[in-house]
């Protein structure tokens, strides 16, 4: 269906709106004709058409996974793909060092092998993240710290980071949730000044930039997923990036069983941990392939999200996600915004996503409440961590990790958007904001269904 959206009138008042909120700019989104109803009440769907469906794959995918079938050389030890893809991964990054590995958790179980990580040890991590954050610092039997969100970004509070750190903490590791980068000056100068390796968790942001230069280069390593959801994606698989030669170094020995040569061997490793993380020849192929349209996806995400931002601002009650000052870019893995039922005639949240779904917009609430899990609050009673730190300081861990602006996020106001979405065209923007109109003037009227 054709949008009733005036891109020219709208463009016109973008310039004047910026990336805050306009001051005596005409509301410009529409709910259509003034009888339009939302499609939960009988009316049209805003959006009637399909989203870019991901991944995407052409001929190039299929011919390169072909020669590695038949070059019977399906290992990295004994390929080539998987080195050329870390070569192009660093320069595409601007980084000196990458590794690929077989998932973004097994780039960060990698980057705290490296740093030998274990008991004892604390490790300050977001409380909205994706729990695999919050299991590799437990596999290694370390402390997981979770740290508040900045409500306003979604992201870790660099503040509350900071207040966290004992004389324990061991690494500072924040996440680029959502594809946009933590306040990077914030961390890397935290780092500095307590002596503490900063780990940039980039799972969600390929291609994401602070001042112009991509996530991953700013702490002692980053960590990349490139699992099948994700911006860059073979399935499943991950990098380790860095910048020092004998971090990385130290990062191929642990995940190749503790064998620094670029072959495996007989004989006893050094250090004195390791294991297999390596990824196969067939993810690198994939990889490369991908990589033939990434930039140009990434910059088509950007654009949109833009766009889509200074829509929503003209909605009273819908927040998209601050970005920091310094971001550049965001990799928009995920497109984030605070609700306000308050603004939506008391329309509960789970309603608006409701209503938003008959519309043709897909959604989620997102992340929970991580550190009021079952499965994380487990933790203080684990017989392993009795042992090694006892029961008065894992009582004391349990109440360390409130974190109350994360509970008002996730419990009312959060809601997602996908980065497929964000491949579409400018009039599917118009259309996910005149669902989100249309839904708020009758708003009173879905809440009573």
């Amino acid at each position: 269906m054709s949008s009733p959206f005036n891109r020219r009138k709208f463009i016109s008042s973008a310039a004047i709106i910026g990336t805050g909120l306009a001051v005596g700019v005409p509301h410009i989104v529409s709910a259509g004709t003034p009888t339009a109803r939302p499609a939960i009440l009988g009316g049209p769907k805003a959006h009637s058409g399909t989203f870019p469906s991901w991944p995407v794959e052409e001929a190039i995918e299929e011919n390169g996974l072909t020669e590695v079938l038949r070059s019977k050389k399906w290992g990295r030890l004994d390929g080539v793909r998987m080195a050329k893809f870390e070569t192009a991964y660093s320069k595409l990054l601007g980084v000196k060092h990458s590794l690929g590995v077989s998932s973004g958790t097994s780039a960060l179980t990698t980057i705290l092998g490296a740093l030998d990580i274990g008991p004892g040890d604390e490790v300050v991590i977001p409380v909205y993240t994706f729990v695999a954050t919050y299991n590799v610092v437990v596999l290694n039997y370390a402390l997981p710290i979770l740290v508040d969100t900045d409500i306003e970004s979604f992201q870790i509070d660099a503040a509350k980071a900071k207040a966290a750190l004992t004389a324990q903490t061991k690494v500072i590791m924040p996440v680029h949730i959502g594809g946009s980068p933590v306040d990077l000056d914030a961390f890397v100068a935290m780092g500095k000044q307590h002596n503490i390796p900063v780990v940039e968790d980039a799972c969600q942001a390929h291609l994401a930039e602070w001042k112009g230069v991509k996530v991953g280069n700013y702490g002692l390593a980053g960590a990349f997923s490139f699992q099948s959801s994700k911006n860059l994606n073979c399935a499943e698989g991950g990098a380790v990036t860095t910048n020092s030669d004998d971090f990385i170094t130290n990062c191929y020995t642990f995940h190749n069983q503790g064998q620094g040569g670029r072959s495996t061997s007989f004989s006893t490793g050094v250090g004195t941990r390791g294991t297999n993380l390596r990824l196969t020849e067939f993810q690198g192929s994939l990889l490369l392939s991908q990589m033939t349209r990434v930039v140009e996806q990434s910059n088509r995400r950007w654009e949109n999200a833009q766009y889509l931002s200074r829509l929503l601002q003209e909605i009273p009650g819908i927040t998209p996600a601050k970005l920091y000052p310094g971001t550049t870019k965001s990799a928009y893995h995920l497109y984030m915004f605070r609700y306000d039922k308050s603004r939506f005639a008391g329309l509960s949240r789970e309603k608006f996503l409701r209503a938003l779904s008959a519309e043709g917009v897909p959604n989620s609430a997102g992340y929970g409440q991580m550190n009021k899990s079952a499965y994380v609050t487990a933790l203080a009673t684990n017989k392993h961590y009795l042992k090694i730190y006892g029961e008065k300081t894992m009582k004391e861990w349990l109440e360390r990790n409130q974190c109350p602006q994360n509970d008002v996020l996730t419990s009312t106001q959060s809601v997602w958007f996908f980065q497929n979405m964000l491949l579409g065209t400018k009039n599917d923007m118009e259309q996910i904001a005149e669902a989100i109109g249309k839904i708020q003037k009758y708003a009173a009227e879905i809440a009573r269904k």
